[in-house]
């Protein structure tokens, strides 16, 4: 196995290193002031201004896209004019090259993704409607998300169920002539708060009676449509997200069935699909963060004093920051295997990794972050310092996409299944 950069990636990780220090981290207290002075006017779901010239730039600079694949129409080219069929691929990133630059954007991760118009649940959405759309729904909404001008979300999960097992989605989406009647309740829908989120990608039940495997679709369902009703934002750990996490209730929501993606009965084959990778993407921004994270636990260990010597000289600070290193080192490897796999071998190969990296990539940014914290006592739990958002974020990602507890389960059923005909 080899985790070397291919020459591009390692240009694109030159330039967004670079864009990182002159414009990104210095764009941090900017973007919080503004996000303050948004709430004072009542427009909590609104991005900052400054989002909005860091994305111009990244796309000045060619950082734009760049978790698509190579064969996909409009991955690092430029976006003008605009994407379409029969615009020739340009030269991706492999997921390999790419989980390096996850991994970076990860240092700041409410605003980076974005700006390279990488951030989840858009980057997921879009690969979907690259595999999976037709046409017409890739021009309506796959061209202004890869120009970055509107917002997605995912709308899977259910408060009513236990969506760690997607065969228990109870909305339904049924065919009645010439469309698709949606009912149902989700929540946790990333994105779905903020004024730019356009469409949805609905999964639902189409076949109640069918395979356990194929009861369920996804339809696209347009915002604005009649019947989608955002109920409330909710707030993560007392954290209220600048793009929101929703229930939505949908009542009698009627959209035509030429918004189906795919066909009936493949939304579980699909969601498994969009998944995959982007899990990738989770974990190396998790690993992003969890590098900081001991950036600033090494900081402030060499210039805080305490008991007469700094405490970088104390033993069980040294312990930590020496495991959190390695720890970081290990969780890494893994991903890139992970990455590689799917490079080489494809999605189903890496199934056991890909589960693996979703549970070990959290656990080790959560443990790191906890120790910068501790390092850092009060300023650690407060919005001084980026560490107690991230350990939020990064607590979330052991649900998020499945809770630890279901990947375990499917690492165990892999590694049995080498002995149960033994």
């Amino acid at each position: 196995m080899d985790f070397g950069l291919s020459e591009r990636a390692r240009e694109h990780l030159a330039r967004l290193q670079d864009f990182m220090d002159s414009h990104v981290y210095p764009a941090e207290p900017v973007y919080a002031r503004q996000r303050r002075e948004l709430r004072a006017a009542g427009q909590e779901h609104t991005v900052p201004p400054i989002v909005e010239e860091l994305k111009a730039e990244a796309r000045k600079r060619g950082l734009w896209n760049l978790f698509l694949p190579a064969e996909h129409p409009g991955g690092q080219a430029p976006l003008h004019p605009p994407v379409c069929e029969e615009e020739t691929p340009s030269h991706g990133l492999s997921v390999t090259d790419y989980a390096s630059l996850a991994e970076v954007t990860g240092r700041v991760p409410h605003i980076a993704p974005e700006a390279l118009n990488c951030s989840a649940p858009d980057t997921g959405n879009m690969e979907v409607l690259h595999l999976f759309g037709t046409p017409e729904q890739k021009r309506r909404w796959l061209v202004p998300l890869l120009r970055g001008e509107i917002r997605s979300a995912f709308a899977m999960t259910e408060p009513d169920v236990a969506s760690s097992d997607a065969r228990n989605i109870s909305t339904r989406i049924e065919r009645d002539g010439d469309h698709y009647v949606i009912n149902g309740r989700k929540w946790w829908i990333t994105g779905s708060a903020d004024p730019r989120c356009k469409i949805l990608i609905v999964m639902g039940r189409t076949d109640p009676e069918g395979h356990p495997y194929r009861q369920q679709s996804m339809v696209l369902v347009p915002v604005d449509t009649p019947g989608v009703e955002i109920v409330r934002a909710l707030p993560v750990f007392g954290y209220s997200d600048q793009e929101g996490h929703c229930e939505i209730r949908f009542t009698d929501v009627r959209v035509p069935v030429e918004n189906l993606i795919g066909e009936e009965g493949g939304g579980f084959a699909i969601a498994q699909a969009r998944l995959g990778p982007g899990r990738i993407h989770h974990c190396m921004r998790a690993l992003g963060m969890a590098e900081r994270a001991l950036e600033l636990m090494c900081r402030r260990a060499v210039s805080r004093v305490a008991f007469g010597k700094e405490l970088a000289r104390q033993g069980v600070i040294q312990q930590w920051i020496a495991e959190s290193r390695m720890a970081i080192e290990q969780a890494r490897l893994l991903t890139l295997k992970t990455a590689w796999l799917i490079d080489n071998k494809g999605v189903r190969a890496a199934r056991s990794e890909v589960a693996a990296i979703k549970v070990v990539a959290p656990r080790v940014a959560l443990d790191v972050l906890d120790k910068a914290i501790q390092v850092h006592g009060g300023a650690g739990v407060s919005d001084d310092t980026p560490l107690a958002a991230m350990w939020a974020w990064a607590r979330t990602l052991r649900l998020a996409d499945g809770p630890d507890e279901v990947h375990v389960r499917s690492v165990a059923r892999t590694e049995l299944g080498k002995y149960w005909d033994a």
